[in-house]
């Protein structure tokens, strides 16, 4: 059982304890502190692709798409070091994280330089879940996921994306998630995770660096503003490349693709710019409940990264992710002629199996029996879930003031 989270920025006992020994250890010597220069992490990553480096950093991309990722990086670890005030375990994470990007990031270009007709996957119409963070989006995802009809990314394929062999992304997965639940005892009762099961695409669009995943970590404004005011094309451009080799090599493309992020909402244009066939589906959660459940989220990312973390600066943050995603969602969609559902936090919980049934009418969908009796089942699992604890988090510092 995890320990109570008695404060927003309470860290882990784990988590202190190496973030003291990696702190002692490059103050002695013991071990050389993480190298975070962009030019040294190309160099690391660039490694086990000896002299074809270069043609798998452009592997299946543009020279837009190239440019883009690179002064992203710069970019990025330029406000890391200037602004994020890591810890050592902080700094430790950021390298594990930004090193495993660049890695991907040649290993697709080498794969897609390989199998070329990965990129010319032929995709279902997706159905896009839309909403900000907390607002209900993951139950949504869950459900339709649910339907067999549909297709949907696994934990293992978010975070572990290139094609392995013998299911060891999921093996992979399984130790990943097991230290990070050691080292934030309360992670999976804010976003619970599990190898195999339904997860978001944020990872994919992290892996060319959209600000989203990274700001809710650290403290990067320089970066979050740079990023939130850019054509973010690029980004979703690579999203697609991955979506598209992730459905061949799972033989789903037939099936459609049950999509979620919430920063889909921030760039929600250029997303259907993408997917002019998707269906959607929009999340709607009172505001101020949204931001209570997205600082918590953050805080206890953060708290484990950083000796200085700030909740005024995290909830000014939060509140200006929302009033930004309400207005560049509600752009987007005035213009936008397809299939809508809109559907909110609370009749999720009053009445779920009639907000689906209504969703599916909105969307020209096919509810049948088999896929109802699957949203049942997954609905009875998660009456008893780690993620109920997290209501008692926000209960708890609510009365504490």
């Amino acid at each position: 059982m995890a320990p109570v989270r008695d404060h927003l920025l309470a860290r882990g006992a784990l988590a202190q304890r190496a973030n003291d020994f990696l702190g002692k250890a490059w103050q002695r010597g013991w071990l050389p502190p993480p190298d975070l220069d962009p030019e040294a992490l190309w160099t690391l990553a660039a490694k086990s692709h000896g002299t074809q480096a270069e043609a798998a950093e452009h592997g299946g991309r543009s020279a837009e798409d190239v440019a883009d990722f690179r002064d992203r990086l710069a970019r990025m670890v330029a406000a890391v070091e200037a602004e994020a005030d890591l810890n050592p375990l902080g700094r430790a994470m950021a390298w594990g994280q930004l090193s495993r990007v660049v890695k991907n990031r040649l290993a697709f270009g080498a794969l897609w330089l390989q199998r070329p007709e990965l990129l010319g996957t032929v995709l279902a119409p997706p159905i896009i879940v839309i909403g900000h963070m907390r607002s209900g989006t993951t139950r949504i995802h869950k459900l339709l996921a649910a339907d067999p009809a549909h297709s949907h990314t696994r934990y293992c394929d978010a975070y572990h994306p290139v094609p392995g062999r013998f299911g060891m992304n999921r093996v992979v997965s399984a130790l990943e998630l097991a230290m990070l639940g050691a080292l934030n005892p309360w992670m999976q009762s804010i976003h619970p995770m599990a190898p195999g099961e339904v997860e978001e695409e944020l990872a994919w669009i992290s892996a060319a660096l959209h600000h989203s995943i990274y700001e809710s970590q650290w403290h990067i404004p320089t970066y979050s503003a740079w990023s939130e005011g850019r054509d973010p094309a690029p980004i979703y451009r690579e999203m697609a490349r991955i979506l598209r080799t992730d459905a061949a090599t799972r033989a789903v493309a037939d099936r459609p693709r049950v999509m979620k992020v919430p920063a889909f909402s921030e760039d929600l244009t250029t997303l259907l710019g993408l997917f002019p066939d998707a269906r959607l589906v929009i999340a709607h959660r009172d505001h101020d409940a949204v931001l209570r459940s997205a600082v918590s989220l953050a805080a206890n990312q953060m708290a484990m990264q950083s000796d200085t973390c700030d909740i005024a600066a995290i909830e000014a943050r939060w509140r200006h992710k929302i009033a930004l995603r309400e207005a560049r969602m509600a752009e987007a969609l005035a213009e936008w002629k397809g299939p809508v559902a809109q559907l909110h936090f609370d009749e999720l919980g009053t009445d779920w199996q009639g907000a689906i049934r209504r969703c599916y009418a909105d969307l020209g969908l096919t509810l049948t029996p088999q896929a109802m009796a699957a949203m049942r089942k997954l609905m009875a699992a998660g009456e008893n879930g780690q993620h109920r604890a997290h209501s008692d988090q926000l209960a708890r510092f609510a009365e504490a003031g």
